[in-house]
């Protein structure tokens, strides 16, 4: 009878866990600002959970219940780090031109997050305190900016604004006092506020004709390495970042110069874009080749905000790991239709 009553329960466990695993993982890579992080939370989450199962007494819902051991699980590793991700502009002002330096291997960067990701999610309605829309609360800009508070102000933040749960909710998740809870949430909403005095504007997925034309161009800029072609679709005051390197650059006539610099002909690089959708809106998987060479390889997944019809930032990760997460391979066969109307 004990036999049979673990079995249940260890097909109840599984249950659970692929019934919540998703959005659970978008809370860690939340608290995170890694998609790698993450996934390691999710781990831990899931064995601390297994390991607690028998003392589990139904006092809160299992997804209360698993959001609590994720949370802490997120804490620990935030104190254990004593870091934060971020990306360049955090780092310093836009630099103008100059060919790229060392590449800061001791910074943590913030990672992308594949869209796909969010496919597994049963309901991604936010409860009825939310202050965020999901899509407003999974763009970068976001994402970074929370990278910026104090770890439990962070969780604080996102249960309360992002998952929408109550002060009361919060203070027990967090084992905490409401009254704790709702003055660091207030000292979290003004840190946010000064990032985003208007509140930040989700990019979204894209809407209309113009931005497929835009996009469509843009790929074909950038596989003829047409230099005037992409700085056309990019907005005046446009921001190219490319972690790890620590130098971002604001505005065409800049950006220009660092293409122009990267693209240059004598290199023999060919380009090639795979689409692919991050943090709520339009992503490639950006790979190089050599001349001669007859495959394409990974180089970095580029994620794109859209403003109307132009272009107003372009973030390259670079960072071949994480096409893995995105479901795209490290290497693509290369054919001789890859470089028609490409420059020679």
């Amino acid at each position: 009878m004990e036999q049979t009553s673990r079995k249940g329960s260890d097909e109840a466990f599984q249950e659970l866990a692929k019934r919540y695993r998703g959005e659970i993982l978008l809370h860690c890579y939340r608290m995170l600002g890694s998609h790698h992080d993450a996934e390691d939370a999710v781990q831990e989450t899931l064995v601390r959970a297994w390991r607690g199962l028998d003392g589990f007494e139904g006092r809160a819902s299992p997804r209360a219940w698993l959001y609590r051991i994720a949370t802490n699980t997120c804490l620990t590793a935030l104190a254990r780090s004593k870091a934060r991700r971020v990306l360049p502009e955090a780092q310093g002002p836009p630099v103008d031109f100059a060919p790229l330096g060392e590449q800061e291997s001791n910074t943590l960067w913030l990672e992308p997050y594949p869209d796909a990701a969010l496919d597994g999610i049963a309901d991604l309605t936010p409860g009825p305190e939310a202050r965020y829309e999901t899509r407003e609360a999974i763009q970068l800009a976001f994402i970074a900016a929370i990278q910026e508070l104090p770890s439990r102000q962070r969780a604080t933040l996102l249960l309360r604004d992002v998952l929408g749960w109550s002060a009361l909710e919060t203070a027990d998740l967090l084992e905490s006092s409401v009254a704790s809870v709702n003055s660091a949430l207030q000292r979290a909403r003004a840190t946010l506020t000064r990032r985003f005095p208007s509140g930040p504007t989700a990019t979204g997925p894209v809407r209309d004709d113009r931005q497929r034309a835009l996009l469509s161009r843009y790929v074909r800029a950038w596989e003829a390495c047409d230099v005037d072609g992409f700085i056309s679709l990019l907005k005046e005051d446009a921001v190219w970042t490319m972690p790890p390197w620590r130098e971002w650059y604001v505005g065409r006539p800049t950006i220009k110069a660092f293409i122009s610099w990267a693209w240059r002909p004598e290199r023999g690089r060919r380009q090639h874009l795979v689409a692919t959708a991050a943090n709520g809106g339009p992503a490639f998987g950006y790979y190089r080749s050599e001349h001669e060479a007859s495959e394409w390889r990974a180089f970095a997944i580029q994620v794109l905000a859209l403003q109307d019809d132009t272009i107003a930032s372009v973030t390259n990760f670079v960072d071949v790991r994480l096409f893995a997460a995105f479901g795209l391979p490290p290497v693509l066969p290369r054919t001789r239709t890859d470089d028609f109307g490409a420059r020679r």
